[in-house]
């Protein structure tokens, strides 16, 4: 039995469920958030230097965008420490902390961008630049909206929790409807129950051949 009709389906359901109790865990928890902010902070510059500095084709490109990554992994770090060491429920000084480190993050996102592409010539498409336009755009609300706390931001990712466990849980669903039908035919030994291309998958002795009978066969035997 080939891979592809495995035991996948497990991981995702279980992925889905830890992704939906992390959600709603996040919504309620202050350190939380700040944590998962830092590291996804923290993920999201490590992540994007090596293929960004190789595909960038100007020096001045890679430098800027390099010094954004810099500060931006230095931010994140520095978010992770704070949730880790400090008591937010008290220290009213981190909820400000959280709220310009993100407001750094998109706006100075958008600012590279466009920089990058106004003086440094570097081509860009229409989704990136209507991508960055949110970024700014965000970065400012952040900055001016006064009720601007943990909780939104935990509402926020509590939705893309729920949205990603759907679409790990339809996904993984997929995969074991595969799976169950894979296991009937297998149990029921009849082709017709096999779905097509289930049947290319079976091991050689498990295949049901039909039988070709020589028309000659069938011809009156004389002794």
């Amino acid at each position: 039995m080939k891979s592809k009709y495995g035991y996948g389906w497990i991981l995702k359901f279980v992925l889905a469920a830890l992704l939906l109790g992390v959600g709603i865990y996040m919504a309620f928890a202050d350190e939380v958030v700040y944590t998962i902010t830092g590291v996804a902070i923290v993920l999201f510059s490590l992540l994007r230097v090596i293929p960004l500095m190789k595909s960038l084709h100007k020096e001045s490109l890679r430098t800027i965008n390099l010094i954004e990554i810099i500060f931006d992994t230095l931010l994140g770090i520095g978010m992770v420490y704070v949730a880790l060491t400090r008591d937010l429920a008290t220290e009213n000084i981190w909820s400000s902390v959280y709220r310009y480190a993100l407001t750094f993050v998109f706006y100075v996102r958008g600012l590279v961008y466009f920089n990058s592409v106004v003086f440094l010539g570097e081509k860009t498409e229409i989704p990136k630049f209507w991508i960055h336009i949110v970024s700014l755009t965000i970065g400012v609300i952040i900055a001016v909206v006064p009720n601007f706390d943990y909780s939104t931001v935990g509402l926020f990712l509590l939705i893309i929790a729920i949205l990603g466990s759907i679409y790990l849980g339809a996904d993984g669903y997929g995969g074991y409807k595969k799976y169950r039908e894979f296991s009937k035919s297998l149990n029921e030994g009849k082709e017709k129950d096999i779905s097509p291309g289930v049947q290319d998958q079976l091991p050689s002795d498990k295949k049901k051949h039909k039988v070709i009978e020589d028309p000659e066969d069938e011809r009156p035997y004389v002794n």
